[in-house]
């Protein structure tokens, strides 16, 4: 009797695994790689700031960081 329940529950315990883990992930990721605009840094900043100053120029003042 055990066994039967547990073979029909495994699906759905999968189910709801694989859910929760790609939840996590995508919380990761957006947590990891929220630092710089959409637009990345475009060729008027490039011109304006230099090129390794528009990297850093582009970078949110919000994004958490504390610095």
């Amino acid at each position: 009797m055990k066994h039967d329940d547990a073979a029909k529950d495994k699906p759905m315990m999968v189910k709801v695994a694989t859910k929760v883990a790609k939840k996590e992930v995508k919380g990761h990721e957006g947590r990891m790689h929220k630092g710089f605009a959409k637009g990345g840094k475009t060729n008027a900043d490039m011109k304006k700031y230099g090129r390794g100053m528009a990297k850093v120029v582009n970078q949110r003042s919000s994004s958490g960081r504390g610095r």
